[in-house]
């Protein structure tokens, strides 16, 4: 049986891992399009930070981990597929022959439509690569303008804020996250961010990026508005699409990302996807979303691995969920966050103390969460929602005192 993965990233690496544990004998190859072994995107604002090494952003630390376990890791870029003859081309023209496939390829940074990306020192911030270039231009003079203040650019900025001398942040949207916190708790975070002396913009469009001299930089970002913002460095982070251009004339069933079944097997029998390119069942909406969240690609490649072995196993729908710390201040969400049609809410807020809790409800069930400034009973609040618990009573005081929700867990857990 020859099982190969494309795309080197955590559902990738969890998959081929579980492949090899559940069958000795099997191929594996798990195929990467960086030159680097495969690593954790997630932990690249820590090399920034100067908080790890680039190697500490490797999945596997120890030398020789896939030969160990006998994984062949290939160095390549996926070009197509033809599942009927059981092929996956290269970018180099290599062809791969399988009997199990797992899509696993992730997602690329989206770029804004306008002028002047091309310019030195305009930067994702989404490869090791990427983290090298703007490594080399981040000091404690830099002016820096960061261009998307969603999930991504939330994560990036507060490695940003560490290294530069002044950064100022770009959000078209009218509040920050604005795809996990409300206005309430993205007015929250933007105080927050102008306290700690970091100028955000939002309800704002960069026109272009253009070349300039002078002390503030070499680069001005041109606004909406005709204001410019002198920089040294410009870092994009305006969101990502999935991998699935070379997918087409598959055959393969597509969306916003490759749609998967419950046992994560797409419309091709025998091919399999997971992580950030895999439009999967939302635990909440019972719909197809793409969570693009780490433990959701790792769940997924256990999932798919199990099933590419034979197993017949069921993935129960990821929980859309989101933990961000933004210089200092934590802020979650979880599942139907802003709520769901007929349903109640419990809200608890201290704009003072940067606090801020709202629960949602769907009869005595909770379904959502979105807290900002609270790092305490998270994984509770996340537990009350999976586990679909009925609240009785417990909802009324809920929303009177959202705070309570350790002691709603604690006396649900001993019935």
């Amino acid at each position: 049986m020859q099982h190969v993965i494309v795309g080197a990233g955590p559902a990738g690496v969890v998959a081929a891992e579980t492949l090899r544990k559940g069958d000795r004998n099997a191929d594996i190859v798990l195929i990467g399009d960086e030159p680097e072994p495969p690593y954790s995107r997630m932990a690249i604002p820590y090399v920034l930070e100067g908080m790890i090494e680039q190697s500490g952003t490797y999945l596997r630390k120890s030398d020789g981990h896939y030969e160990g376990l006998g994984i062949q890791y290939l160095q390549g870029r996926a070009e197509s597929v033809a599942p009927a003859d059981g092929t996956l081309t290269l970018s180099g023209g290599e062809s791969v022959s399988y009997d199990r496939l797992l899509l696993s390829t992730g997602a690329t940074p989206l770029s804004p439509p306008v002028p002047g990306l091309d310019l030195p020192g305009v930067h994702n911030c989404w490869t090791l690569k990427d983290c090298r270039g703007i490594a080399k231009l981040l000091n404690e003079d830099a002016n820096v303008v960061l261009i998307g203040a969603g999930f991504i650019g939330c994560i990036i900025l507060e490695a940003l804020a560490k290294r530069c001398g002044n950064l100022t942040v770009v959000e078209m949207e009218d509040r920050m996250v604005s795809r996990m916190m409300d206005a309430t708790a993205g007015g929250m975070l933007q105080r927050w961010c102008g306290a700690k002396n970091i100028r955000v913009l939002t309800s704002t469009r960069v026109a272009g990026i253009e070349a300039a001299s002078g002390a503030g930089g070499d680069k001005a970002v041109v606004l909406d508005s005709g204001e410019r913002i002198d920089a040294h460095l410009v870092v994009l982070a305006v969101g990502v699409a999935p991998n699935i251009g070379f997918l087409e004339g598959s055959g393969i069933r597509t969306d916003h990302g490759v749609l998967v079944d419950q046992r994560l097997e797409t419309s091709a029998k025998g091919v399999f996807a997971a992580g950030d390119v895999a439009q999967g069942l939302d635990f909440s909406t019972g719909e197809y979303s793409v969570h693009a969240i780490q433990p959701t690609a790792t769940e997924h490649g256990r999932i798919a691995a199990l099933n590419m072995l034979g197993r017949h196993a069921h993935y129960k729908g990821s929980l859309n969920m989101n933990v961000l710390a933004t210089v200092g201040l934590v802020s979650s969400s979880f599942g139907s966050w802003e709520g769901v049609a007929g349903g109640d809410s419990g809200v608890a807020v201290d704009e003072d103390g940067y606090k801020y809790l709202r629960l949602e409800f769907d009869g005595d069930h909770l379904v959502g969460a979105l807290g900002i400034g609270l790092t305490d009973h998270v994984g509770v609040i996340r537990g009350l929602i999976q586990n679909q618990t009925a609240l009785g009573d417990w909802k009324e005081r809920l929303q009177e005192n959202p705070h309570r929700v350790m002691e709603a867990y604690v006396a649900h857990s001993q019935t």
